[in-house]
């Protein structure tokens, strides 16, 4: 890595910005995110800490779009949810006729009473961490609401929000194409208007992957995860859907902007624990531990645990591999105006190979996956980092 930025672009000043909220009911068995469960004793300090790093940046920096997740948001009482939305509301002004501003909610906190404040802080976005309709495969995911629950929490939050997301989990042990193709048609004949859709990972750190290594649980197989897939592929284009990313589809107009800060290489701020931000080509990521974050931030030191300076090559090849989630690819022109020129010849080289071999193609100026190579995406990127 470079020691200093000297050789990058100019990097435009972020108009995006994250804020981690680490506080969850319960930790899921197949999460390993920075939560905590069973914490409400910290939530007022965290309200407090987030405010003092937001302070950090001096002065108001407006933004384009903002993301709250988590954990669960929502959880915060209402009284310190409404303090945290005025201190970024403060720090970094929006405006919520053209920006997005977005926030994370478990279906069991949606209520009217919710909403209308997030609405009037000038949240004008929700994604529903849903994950199924189905009660069976709720209870088998440790989740803490039930499908009807859910379905009454997207009725609810569309009568207040313009854009309601949600997102669905495949893959879970037990589940058949059948599950699968009933989470699907539940979620199209309901006021959604963008989902994301994962599979099932196994990470180290939660419960699911000593449960999968004892042999307590059964991964489904690679044949049905693929099928499970392409089903999501199909059955939600058939629905209006348009797949913009490999995991995500959304109504036409109603793809997720903030996300695609990340996907387009562009700089973001980010706030929390664990919460990672890319400001004038450095990397930075706050201390995973939600009581280190906090202590540091009292004690009136930096919560920055890592830091990376990405040099000019680096920043090229992550440039493209971000953006090559996206289904309409890279604009290979844009990527030569400001990617490194021998960075490029090379990468140049792996994209025709990748093009013989029928895994990538050129369109309208843009190189982009082929259908054939959404499944194995994950597996192609090594070859250009």
């Amino acid at each position: 890595m470079a020691n200093s930025l000297s050789d990058l672009p100019l990097q435009p000043k972020p108009t995006a910005a994250y804020l981690h909220v680490p506080f969850c009911h319960r930790r899921c068995p197949y999460c390993s995110f920075t939560v905590v469960a069973d914490r409400q004793d910290w939530m007022e300090r965290y309200v407090n800490a987030v405010t003092v790093e937001l302070s950090l940046l001096n002065t108001a920096r407006p933004m384009n779009t903002i993301f709250i997740g988590g954990g669960t948001p929502t959880l915060l009482p209402h009284d310190l949810l409404q303090r945290f939305l005025d201190s970024i509301a403060h720090w970094l002004p929006i405006d919520t006729a053209r920006g997005e501003w977005t926030i994370e909610a478990n279906p069991n906190d949606v209520s009217d009473e919710l909403c209308k404040l997030l609405r009037q802080s000038g949240v004008n976005r929700v994604s529903l961490g849903g994950q199924s309709f189905q009660d069976t495969k709720l209870i088998m995911l440790g989740r803490d609401h039930r499908g009807g629950q859910l379905q009454q929490a997207i009725r609810i939050a569309s009568r207040w929000f313009d854009e309601v997301s949600v997102d669905l989990i495949f893959g879970v042990p037990g589940e058949t194409i059948d599950h699968w193709r009933s989470d699907l048609d539940c979620a199209v004949e309901l006021p959604i208007t963008h989902v994301s859709t994962y599979g099932l990972t196994y990470e180290k750190g939660a419960r699911y992957w000593s449960r999968l290594q004892r042999g307590d649980i059964v991964a489904v197989s690679e044949e049905v995860e693929l099928e499970m897939y392409t089903t999501a592929i199909e059955n939600l284009s058939q629905a209006g859907f348009e797949h913009y990313e490999v995991s995500n589809f959304s109504l036409p107009g109603s793809s997720c902007r903030h996300n695609e800060t990340y996907w387009n290489g562009e700089p973001w701020y980010a706030f929390g624990p664990g919460a990672a931000s890319f400001v004038d080509g450095v990397r930075r990521v706050n201390h995973r531990s939600t009581g280190t974050y906090l202590k540091r931030i009292e004690s009136g030191e930096s919560p920055i645990a890592e830091e990376d300076v990405l040099d000019w090559e680096t920043w090229t090849r992550e440039r493209f591999v971000f953006g090559m989630r996206k289904r309409k690819g890279v604009g290979w022109e844009c990527l030569v105006n400001v990617g490194k020129c021998e960075t490029i010849e090379t990468i140049q080289r792996q994209i025709k190979l990748h093009v013989q071999d029928g895994w990538l193609e050129w369109c309208d100026g843009h190189i982009k996956m082929t259908t054939k190579a959404l499944p194995v995406s994950d597996g192609l990127w090594k070859d250009y980092l």
